[in-house]
């Protein structure tokens, strides 16, 4: 059954029993869903009006959804930090993406969030990078503030869901509820609404449900013990280095190298960063726990109320996590070995912008009609931004080298 008001379409969710008859789908035994998490019975609903899926729930079938999109296949071919001319084996965008999902998804079972939700979030919440990790997002804002405009990964990836991905003939983008749309926007930041005046259907002056704040925080966790684990990979970090750097992975090192005094040095380095990532995961369990007790959450409605985010880690983790980023910028993201990609990312997108704003015959059809409707600088953004590194390689190559 589907209840419809404007914009608001909510569907009750529904599943088969072993004689294929219809019963509710309310919540999964082992996850239950507590009064102050997002309940996906009560939910805004999407755009269009859709039937409810048998056997799926509607947030189960935005997390599809995304996992079938072009955007989230794309991930595959982005930098994280490292291209793959270090290593395959070392994390891309998709690859990061999946490790949140997975830490996030530990975590909210443990806070009685809503799993599929959660799940969804963090699966989309990188579809709106560009290529070439950040060096290629800085380069990018950097060409369109040349034109009075700015990119914005979140903002991109709501026109990626909202607009550019068509699989459906019934309506364009991915028709995903507001929850998850709203959780795009919101889980890494706030918006002005005098800023973003198009962005106030997203509730800007409420805080996003305890769903989306744990975004952010598990995107954090799972890059700072990531990185590291690629960085000694690629022997750009030391592992005496890093002990000397980071006191809690020491401490953890030397646990490692008692317990297991004849395994090899990485396999004693795995022990120490895996027994870090799970002091960071249990302490954001822990401490967000405590929050949501002391501001005595019952309800939604109390969670967007609040003054301040709830989901986070206590001050002496949080520390730890800074401490460990600060290492990172410092011995890793702007390590010497790694700026030559940077200065070519950096190049290869401004030149490619240059070109097409000068030459806009060049840029494939569905673009140039694009730019028709909408400021030509917007539009060649979306499609840099849409890239993959080497489709961007190629396209230098074939419109700017020689």
């Amino acid at each position: 059954m589907i209840r419809s008001s404007g914009d608001r379409a909510i569907a009750h969710p529904v599943a088969f029993d072993l004689r294929f008859q219809l019963i509710p789908m309310t919540r999964s035994p082992d996850h239950p869903v507590a009064p102050y998490a997002v309940h996906v019975e009560n939910s805004r609903g999407r755009r269009h009006a859709e039937p409810q899926h048998p056997y799926r729930n509607d947030f189960q079938r935005d997390r599809d959804r995304v996992i079938h999109s072009r955007a989230f296949r794309r991930l595959e071919a982005k930098t994280q930090v490292f291209t793959r001319r270090y290593s395959d084996h070392f994390r891309n965008r998709l690859t990061h993406t999946i490790e949140v999902a997975q830490i996030a998804r530990t975590v909210a079972a443990q806070l009685g969030l809503n799993v599929d939700l959660v799940e969804a979030l963090a699966l989309a919440h990188d579809i709106g990078h560009p290529p070439f990790g950040h060096a290629g997002e800085k380069a990018l804002d950097s060409a369109m503030r040349q034109h009075g405009l700015s990119f914005d990964h979140n903002l991109h990836a709501l026109r990626i869901v909202e607009d550019f991905e068509t699989r459906y003939a019934a309506f364009r983008g991915l028709n995903l509820t507001f929850e998850v749309r709203e959780g795009i926007i919101k889980h890494s930041r706030d918006y002005d609404r005098v800023e973003h005046p198009e962005l106030a259907e997203y509730l800007l002056g409420s805080q996003p449900p305890l769903e989306a704040q744990l975004i952010d925080i598990t995107d954090e966790i799972a890059y700072a013990s990531a990185d590291l684990d690629d960085g000694y990979e690629a022997r750009l970090l030391e592992l005496e280095q890093i002990r000397e750097g980071l006191p809690v992975f020491a401490r953890f090192l030397s646990q490692a190298e008692k317990r297991y005094p004849d395994a090899a040095e990485k396999l004693q380095f795995n022990e120490a960063l895996r027994r870090t990532l799970d002091r960071w995961a249990g302490d954001l369990i822990r401490n967000t726990q405590h929050e949501i007790k002391t501001a005595g959450f019952t309800s939604l409605e109390d969670v967007r109320a609040c003054a301040t985010r709830i989901a986070a880690l206590s001050p002496e983790i949080e520390q730890e996590r800074c401490q460990t980023k600060q290492f990172l910028y410092r011995n890793l993201y702007f390590s010497p070995a790694l700026e030559p990609e940077k200065d070519d990312a950096e190049r290869i997108i401004a030149e490619l912008f240059a070109l097409w704003m000068k030459e806009p015959e060049k840029l494939p059809s569905s673009y140039q009609e694009k730019a028709e409707q909408e400021p030509l600088a917007r539009v060649i953004c979306d499609y840099i931004a849409g890239m993959t590194d080497n489709y961007s390689y190629q396209q230098y190559e074939k419109n700017c080298a020689g």
